[in-house]
């Protein structure tokens, strides 16, 4: 049975785009305290399913596609630039295609702009009413108002008009950040994206037993699953290894892992690989907030989702993007990697930023055990123990060294090197991921 949690957020995902939600509300409709109600809304907006607005409330949004994800919606749009909504509310929800500034005569103006997109104007009124009439949303820069009939006109067509305080050219580098940022996000794989739905996921039940688990292995060949109360919550995980030397009768209960590690749909992959590693997992659980099956994944899984990122283009550029670009590989020793400081990757000093320094390290070492095991691997510990100040525009050459290699385990002594001279060393441990 359903808890009192999950049920709002069933209702309110049923709930039509555009409509209008309050904690008063769903407490009332579902016979429920507003504190349940006020948590459930708090998901639901983590979960992009409803976007909060200063004085103008709780609006239930589309939930965007992972590949549609580079478009704000308009109501994140008001959050991005501190604005307030004058008119047209009701289609905060909608999607804006493109912005552009109305720096134009109106003539201009119409040949640019189509259904969908966003005006960035002043306090042009003339300007806000052409934008409605075809089809756009209108963002007011400066703090401006608009008249009565712009804001009716936007009532009538659902289109918003927004005011914020800044200026046009503001606005403009706000909302292209904010497109970048989402675009990275993009690039970033979920556990959600390569999971195993629950519909394709073998489970048994606490109440089962060691002869049925046999049975689902030889049907499966698979030597793993999770187990389950009736009502999905997720309660252990059994192995071919638990139920070695077992009765058949033996219930699962007594022979398995109680209390598994396991993950949520939000959970990086990265993360997630990280944990397998360490706990040495091979099947790992994806469990809802409320702790129910969602579904699972392999090593395997995980494997061939760093395989297929490292082959997507980027979209958007994130620091460690930055450091990867500089690095190029010596053409007398492949194992070293040279680099420029450029100004991305410097402190409010015009030093090698930490953060910087350390991508270069893990990504040096990296590239060392692909050259030499040809696997995949994940920094576990990395100890810096001497380093130069190294300033903008130098040229670094980085020299990786492997103290120790086992199956599981590589050390790292890692030497940078500026102008002939040692500017710093490291010692780095990775986790090697097995097939």
């Amino acid at each position: 049975m359903s808890t009192k949690h999950e049920q709002i957020l069933r209702h309110i995902e049923d709930l039509a785009v555009g409509e209008k939600i309050s904690v008063r509300q769903i407490a009332r409709a579902l016979t429920v305290s507003e504190g349940t109600a006020y948590r459930a809304i708090k998901e639901a907006e983590n979960n992009k399913l409803v976007n909060t607005i200063e004085r103008v409330g709780t609006v239930r949004i589309e939930k965007k596609k992972k590949e549609n994800i580079e478009r704000l919606t308009f109501a994140e749009v008001v959050n991005i630039v501190d604005g307030s909504v004058l008119g047209g509310s009701g289609g905060l929800h909608k999607t804006l295609t493109k912005f552009l500034i109305g720096a134009m005569q109106l003539d201009d103006i119409r040949r640019y702009i189509d259904a969908g997109s966003l005006l960035i104007v002043g306090n042009r009124q003339k300007a806000h009413q052409l934008a409605l009439s075809e089809g756009a949303a209108v963002l007011v820069t400066g703090g401006f108002d608009t008249t009565d009939e712009v804001k009716k006109l936007a009532n009538s067509l659902d289109l918003p008009v927004i005011t914020t305080t800044y200026d046009s050219f503001t606005v403009a580098t706000m909302l292209n950040r904010a497109i970048s940022d989402q675009m990275i996000e993009k690039d970033i794989l979920l556990v959600e994206d390569i999971q195993h739905q629950l519909s394709n996921t073998s489970t048994l039940f606490i109440q089962e037993t060691v002869g049925q688990f046999n049975k689902l292995s030889r049907e499966t060949s698979h030597s793993a699953f999770p187990v389950i109360e009736r009502n999905g919550r997720v309660v252990g995980m059994v192995t071919s290894k638990d139920v070695v030397g077992k009765q058949e009768s033996e219930p699962l209960g007594k022979v398995m892992t109680a209390s598994p590690i396991t993950a949520t749909g939000k959970m990086s992959v990265a993360s997630a690989g990280h944990i397998m590693v360490w706990e040495g997992i091979d099947l790992l659980p994806v469990v809802t907030e409320a702790g129910l099956l969602d579904g699972v994944i392999s090593r395997q899984d995980v494997l061939k989702a760093f395989q297929l990122a490292q082959r997507q283009p980027q979209q958007g550029q994130t620091i460690d993007d930055i450091v990867k670009n500089q690095m190029h590989s010596d053409t007398e020793n492949p194992q070293n990697v040279i680099f420029e400081v450029i100004p991305q990757m410097t402190n409010q000093l015009g030093s090698l930023s930490y953060g910087a320094l350390t991508t270069l390290l893990a990504e040096t070492g990296n590239r060392a055990i692909k050259l030499t095991k040809r696997g995949e691997s994940v920094p576990e510990n990395l100890s810096i123990y001497f380093m130069r100040h190294v300033q903008l525009g130098s040229s670094v050459t980085v020299e990786p060294q492997i103290l120790h290699m086992s199956r599981r385990v590589v050390k790292m002594d890692i030497t940078l090197y500026s102008e002939g001279e040692m500017i710093g060393k490291a010692l780095v441990t990775y986790q090697l991921l097995e097939r």
